[in-house]
């Protein structure tokens, strides 16, 4: 034990910290798309695994071909428009559930993917294109300052957007459907409309992701709803923890980004104990489970018989000193009106 202590290397961890922060801050433009589909539509979509390795292949491809990289992450993100209008369009038009709906265009996108690449894999060119995503360490502070810029101005603009006739329209739709619906609200298109931009904003983080890494997979998205999951419960977590009764939306969007840091930050420090990285995908789901089960808890605690019975024994012991200092009034009370008649029978019998 001694020695594995021993063999840990702080100045390792700090130096991997800042790709943790960078990756986190990727992946929570990803978080954002799932915080729309998960949170805002009520909606398990389950396209985010496909759509997040679409927007990686066609960065890709589009760079290989020449295309300037910042052009390449806009077509990244039209084409996961495309990824959730299909979706939208199995789910609403016909009828199929929401969550095989998404399977079915997940398995689509795979064989897409394929088909975009040519291949499982491909690299980006070096040398011959210039991407700002980059995790060459001489760059990996710009890298971390320019996504902080995109990620602060996706949360403005998807708050600006959920302020907007549709953004609330969105909203309406993921409280109450049948609601929505009978007060006129076209139900099936605010469905479609959540739906491409969540897959828009995944897309996009793995177009960047892509660029980041220097390659894209096939591969890439698999299990990336998972850490969307976990960016969006762990931010929601620590959002609660942090700010209480002043948690307001623009604070719930800023720590869906905070949550995928986070999680980040969590896989760099198991990497960085030596853990297996062949676990990391258990890992994930031991740490969703966990601040899955924080709020559960929470609710546990306030809700149930024992809390009930704590509270009351609180409220018994207010009431209790509440009325000893009613005893303690009245005798005082008491006091000063004998002592007061005692005064007046002495100045009556001068």
């Amino acid at each position: 034990m001694a020695a594995y202590f021993a063999s840990l290397n702080p100045v390792a961890l700090w130096n991997a910290a800042p790709g943790g922060i960078a990756q986190g801050l990727i992946w929570g433009i990803m978080a954002l798309g799932v915080y729309m589909t998960f949170r805002i539509l009520n909606f398990a979509d389950m396209t985010v695994d496909g759509s997040f390795a679409l927007g990686g292949a066609i960065a890709v491809m589009l760079m290989l071909k020449g295309v300037n990289p910042e052009i390449v992450l806009v077509v990244s993100f039209l084409a996961g428009l495309g990824a959730g209008f299909i979706t939208g369009f199995l789910h609403t038009m016909l009828g199929i559930p929401d969550i095989l709906a998404g399977i079915l265009t997940q398995i689509s996108l795979y064989s897409i993917n394929l088909n975009i690449m040519g291949k499982a894999n491909q690299a980006v060119p070096v040398g011959q294109v210039r991407v700002f995503f980059t995790s060459n360490i001489r760059y990996l502070g710009q890298t971390i300052a320019l996504t902080l810029v995109v990620d602060v101005i996706l949360i403005a603009i998807f708050y600006w957007f959920l302020g907007t006739e549709n953004g609330s329209a969105i909203r309406a739709t993921g409280i109450n459907a049948h609601m929505s619906r009978a007060q006129g609200i076209n139900t099936n298109r605010m469905k479609v409309e959540a739906l491409m931009v969540g897959n828009a904003l995944v897309s996009l983080s793995g177009g960047i992701l892509a660029e980041y890494q220097g390659f894209a997979d096939v591969k890439m998205g698999q299990g990336s709803i998972v850490i969307g999951l976990a960016a969006v419960i762990i931010g929601e977590v620590l959002a609660q923890l942090v700010a209480g009764k002043r948690l307001n939306f623009i604070l719930r969007l800023s720590f869906t980004v905070i949550g995928a840091i986070v999680y980040y930050m969590v896989y760099v420090f198991v990497l960085w104990l030596k853990f297996p990285a062949d676990d990391m995908k258990l890992l994930t789901a031991i740490v969703v489970a966990i601040f899955l089960a924080v709020p559960y808890f929470q609710e546990q605690k306030t809700s149930s018989f024992h809390g009930l019975k704590r509270r009351n024994a609180k409220l018994r012991e207010a009431m209790r000193k509440a009325a000893e200092g009613d005893d303690v009034i009245n005798d005082t009370a008491a006091e000063d009106e004998r002592q007061e008649q005692t005064t007046e029978t002495g100045k009556e019998a001068d």
